[in-house]
């Protein structure tokens, strides 16, 4: 916050947030539909960049917390590879998964909002990025199979649709099976994320627990059930997760992975923020990610893609942001 107020920022005051950044909803809308989530637990900050309050707003992510509501929303996000942004100041959900990123009005704003809060940003990678991508569009990674599958019908197809558009473009797409495993993925991530967030609620979960949502209730309970060993396997399977999906792009000569930034549209009600599950696997490894409006819509409501880049790679990610929105615009 405070590099952003040096930068020039006016900080217009704090956005709602979930409960504890988990699902326990406050009672923000989409400003497309009131009657819709504007997704979760950045709710505050993707509704108030889509509505025009204002340009930047921070968001966390520990499941899918930026990308989800900044599609649902019809706005970027950036999730930045894990550690990169300091997370001080806040209440933890899970350590070993939190992400501090931004929701930007559009890639620009996020490129411009990046490098004052990422401690290790690389201006000079880049500037060689963006000059790299200027010239030669970037090679995109879509995995398909049953991570895919998690995607409602119609969306799969809008997903379709904005791939053939980026194609046009003169982006390359590679299709490769991927996530074979997903299941146990999602398991394990979960598991890492209630242990975690038992472990920090543990000093005041017991005299304060009537004040607690239930839902927050019942990941705290079945986090305090998970052993010490189950729980070091889990994390050690986010580090091998990370190298397959570096290796694939590599071995592929990708760029960026590309997948959907939600099963589908926003859902109608608020008692709910959506399902974070196409989120999940990126930010499981740590991966920096992407979320751009896809140009696509679903029952009037805006959807989305996010991008996803070898660990460490924010620079490369966010120089082709804009060379991404604007194929996608198309």
């Amino acid at each position: 916050m405070r590099a952003l107020k040096e930068a020039g920022a006016l900080v217009l005051g704090k956005t709602v947030s979930t409960e504890f950044a988990y699902f326990a909803p406050g009672p923000t809308r989409n400003p497309h539909d009131l009657s819709r989530t504007p997704g979760g637990s950045s709710s505050g900050s993707a509704a108030a960049v889509a509505a025009g309050y204002c340009e930047l707003a921070f968001g966390t992510q520990t499941i899918g917390s930026i990308s989800r509501p900044a599609a649902y929303c019809g706005v970027a996000g950036w999730k930045p590879t894990w550690g990169s942004v300091a997370a001080d100041g806040l209440v933890p959900f899970a350590p070993s998964l939190d992400h501090v990123g931004l929701i930007g009005a559009d890639a620009a704003t996020l490129a411009a909002g990046a490098p004052l809060i990422d401690t290790g940003w690389d201006a000079a990678a880049y500037a060689r990025a963006a000059r790299r991508f200027e010239a030669t569009r970037p090679v995109l990674l879509v995995p398909d199979g049953s991570y895919l599958s998690q995607t409602d019908a119609a969306a799969l197809e809008a997903f379709e649709r904005a791939i053939e558009r980026l194609a046009a473009a003169g982006v390359r797409v590679v299709r490769v099976p991927a996530f074979a495993d997903i299941e146990d993925v999602n398991a394990r991530h979960r598991r890492i994320a209630s242990a975690e967030m038992a472990a920090t609620h543990a000093p005041w979960f017991d005299g304060h627990r009537a004040l607690y949502h239930a839902r927050t209730v019942d990941l705290i309970e079945r986090g305090r059930a998970i052993g010490a060993d189950e729980l070091a396997a889990d994390r050690a399977g986010q580090g091998r997760l990370r190298a397959e999906l570096d290796a694939a792009l590599a071995l592929a000569g990708a760029d960026f992975w590309v997948s959907p930034s939600a099963p589908g549209p926003a859902p109608r009600g608020i008692e709910s923020t959506g399902d974070p599950v196409m989120n999940l696997p990126w930010t499981h490894a740590g991966v920096p990610t992407l979320a751009l409006p896809s140009g696509e819509a679903l029952e009037g409501m805006p959807l989305g893609l996010q991008f996803a880049a070898r660990s460490g790679a924010d620079e490369e990610l966010l120089a082709a942001a804009e060379v991404l929105e604007a194929a996608l615009a198309r």
